[in-house]
């Protein structure tokens, strides 16, 4: 009696063993759905547009040498350097040679009336940007006081390189970026017809729309409309994926709120951080992520977190 319950325990025990091997299997074969966190974008119909940046140093195009036509000596300076002056504005005042040497008889004598001076005016408005002579200094007949540039042919010399020089165009409009962050508005009215033998570069001269005095050698950003388009299909840059060679593309667009699909696009314009999608056509509905998208597979499972 002993031996049979024996026997009929131990077959109740390997039964009870095989059930319990069984229900683990089948709880490690049940596979598990792994969603990637995500965000998402829309994708526009805005204009967009692609810029170029290009070096221009500023410059004066017209400076006028004023010049004395006597000898003698200067009686009385009105400028300095960094002055703006205005046309017909008196510059200096010169004594002759003969007017300086009698001028303490004729202050004793009346009849020496030696009271010679010559008054030089400017001949342009502008800023003095180099005065050469000052009050007492003797200048020879000919001789340099200051250099006048002339305000109105205050330009700046855009340098492109000649591979590129359909992006400038005469009659361009153009925004021109100063280092003090400083954004003027400008338009291309001309080109030189040399090219730097060693840079290769073609210069085009730049006219700023601005009233404020602004120094000659200045290095500034001038900012070119390289292409546009007034309604294009547009979405975040960080929506695009690549390969490692940069010739395909796509992005992963969700089809319901939990999977999204791999689908190749064809970009267009870049622009900051947007980029225009050439193909397919999206519609304004359409969710792209732009957020968790790297190394997903073709057809993934995503969550989305944000939109």
């Amino acid at each position: 009696m002993n031996s049979i319950r024996t026997i009929l325990a131990t077959s109740l025990a390997i039964q009870l063993m095989g059930c319990g091997n069984s229900a683990s299997t089948k709880s490690e074969e049940i596979p598990v759905k792994v969603s990637t966190p995500v965000s998402v974008s829309a994708v526009q119909t805005i204009p967009i547009r692609e810029l170029v940046n290009f070096n221009a140093v500023s410059t004066y195009q017209r400076k006028n040498i004023v010049k004395s036509n006597i000898n003698g000596y200067i009686d009385k300076s009105f400028v300095n350097q960094g002055d703006v002056v205005k046309i017909g504005q008196i510059l200096y005042t010169v004594k002759t040679k003969e007017a300086d040497a009698l001028s303490k008889f004729s202050a004793k004598d009346s009849t020496l009336p030696f009271k010679s001076r010559l008054t030089i005016i400017s001949p342009a408005s502008g800023v003095i940007i180099e005065a050469t002579k000052q009050t007492n200094d003797y200048v020879a007949d000919g001789e340099q006081l200051c250099i006048l540039a002339s305000q109105s042919s205050f330009v700046f010399i855009l340098n492109i390189p000649f591979e590129q020089n359909r992006y400038a165009v005469i009659g361009k409009k153009c925004s021109i970026h100063l280092p003090d962050s400083t954004i003027l508005a400008g338009t291309i009215s001309g080109k030189l017809s040399s090219v730097d033998p060693v840079s290769q570069t073609q210069s085009f001269i730049v006219k700023p729309v601005t009233k404020a005095i602004l120094p000659e050698n200045l290095s500034v950003l001038v900012q070119l409309i390289k292409s546009s388009k007034a309604n294009a299909q547009v979405i975040d840059k960080s929506c695009v994926l690549s390969d490692e060679t940069m010739e395909n593309f796509w992005v992963m667009r969700l089809i319901n709120d939990t999977t999204a699909l791999k689908t190749i696009i064809k970009p267009g314009i870049t622009a900051g951080n947007q980029v225009e999608i050439l193909s397919p056509g999206f519609t304004l509905q359409d969710r792209i992520i732009s957020k968790g998208n790297y190394g997903l597979s073709d057809t993934a499972f995503v969550k989305i977190i944000q939109h």
